[in-house]
């Protein structure tokens, strides 16, 4: 048994025994929360700032920001959101960091590289809220599918056997497409910084580019990747889904500042939000979502390039055709609108993984600052829905390696492929 998985089934252990205690104490946990509500509810409940600019890229999963504010989910809670549409992750940093922005649908891992200042200029920021599971993946040029380099196996022995500069594009340094697709190069024995060259390109850009050559593959939220299979010039070879099911993507992130200084405003977003997610997760909601999204100051699609995809109908432009059942979600019981401190945690992980922080850092400690958990728990109580009583949560992603937040520093130096 190696060091790691040794030192992880002795954490298993410590922590199925302190989960059976929080459940059999579930009632008194419960209290304590309805306790810190109604402690807050003893000052003035009505949000300090009751407008408020929330930004966004045109992608799927931007829906429940954009359905908040067009069904008027944020009325109920005394709130207007208008929704900002953004150019790029970099812009949506900036306008966050000076406050142009109030917040935004944003990558996760973009947050935490602002607050420890390795993804922009440093800043406390914070996370209200987790936006989305699921639903982006990676996507190939056609011109692989003559050289069988169709997953991540085939890429591998074409990387090794006809030599040249292949060219694999994110969209943030520090964000979710870069870390996928730099575990599953990985996962496959590529090295994403020695065996390949990567870019960042913005997701609405990415067909357009690939489309004259200036990418091999590239990983993006949807519709990105359906779109590159309508026009012909790309297909999916693994969706992120299958890299890990359920994972964290889009938060709703803002500043550390903003939360001290408008929690109830905070609180009432929160709130708007995780009452569209649950509108959105019918699936029989989900064409006029479509069509909503689709519109030109959101998307700005055909509503039949988003609309597959989020009812979970993938094809994946190299003849397979399949039901997915982990497909984009909104909200899932509260399980997706949560944010988990392991979620964040793991993020740091692979910024350690890759070089993107030189030193671990007290991964525990940072995930606490950024993950606004308790204003959370707040928020479900005003929204009238329950939230997971544990903060963290267990998966096993795709090379077989399972991540639980019990041991991050030996997680992030245990990988066979890392700077």
């Amino acid at each position: 048994m190696s060091k790691y998985k040794k030192a992880q089934s002795q954490a298993i252990c410590r922590r199925d025994f302190l989960r059976t205690a929080v459940v059999g104490t579930g009632f008194a946990a419960l209290g304590l929360a309805g306790l810190r509500t109604k402690a807050w509810a003893a000052g003035s409940d009505a949000p300090e700032k009751p407008e408020v600019n929330i930004g966004f890229i045109p992608l799927t999963d931007c829906a429940s920001v954009v359905v908040a504010s067009e069904l008027g989910f944020d009325k109920k809670y005394g709130i207007k959101i208008t929704p900002s549409k953004e150019a790029n992750w970099a812009s949506v940093r900036d306008k966050l960091v000076n406050g142009e922005l109030d917040a935004s649908h944003v990558l996760y891992g973009l947050i935490y590289g602002v607050h420890l200042g390795v993804g922009g200029p440093k800043k406390d920021m914070a996370i209200l809220m987790s936006l989305n599971h699921n639903g982006q993946a990676i996507t190939l040029t056609n011109q692989f599918k003559a050289k069988r380099a169709v997953d991540g196996a085939g890429l591998k022995k074409l990387i090794d056997t006809e030599k040249r500069e292949y060219t694999f594009a994110h969209t943030f340094p520090t964000g979710t497409h870069a870390m996928w697709i730099y575990y599953w190069l990985a996962a496959h024995g590529i090295d994403p910084f020695k065996d390949v060259k990567t870019i960042t390109v913005p997701p609405p850009q990415m067909v357009a580019n690939m489309r004259v050559g200036n990418m091999d593959g590239y990983c993006v939220g949807e519709p990105w990747n359906a779109r590159a299979i309508q026009d012909n010039v790309g297909f999916t070879a693994v969706t992120t889904q299958e890299i890990w099911k359920d994972h964290p993507e889009k938060v709703l992130g803002t500043t550390a500042e903003f939360v001290h200084k408008y929690p109830n405003t905070a609180r009432a977003m929160v709130a708007a939000i995780i009452d569209a997610g649950k509108y959105i997760d019918t699936m029989a909601n989900r064409l006029k979502v479509a069509q909503i999204i689709a519109q030109k100051s959101y998307v700005n699609t055909a509503e039949d390039v988003i609309v597959g995809r989020m009812q979970g109908q993938y094809d994946n432009g190299n003849g397979k055709k399949w039901k997915d059942d982990n497909y984009l979600k909104f909200y899932n019981d509260g399980k997706v609108t949560f944010p988990y401190l392991s979620d964040g945690m793991w993020f740091l992980t692979q910024h350690k993984r890759w070089g993107l922080l030189k030193e671990d850092v007290d991964y525990l400690a940072v995930a606490k600052q950024v993950n606004q958990v308790a204003l959370y728990r707040q928020a479900a109580t005003l929204a009238k829905v329950s939230a997971p009583v544990s903060e963290m949560r267990t998966a096993k992603l795709i090379d077989g390696v399972v991540w639980d937040g019990s041991n991050p520093k030996l997680y992030a130096g245990n990988f066979k492929v890392r700077a």
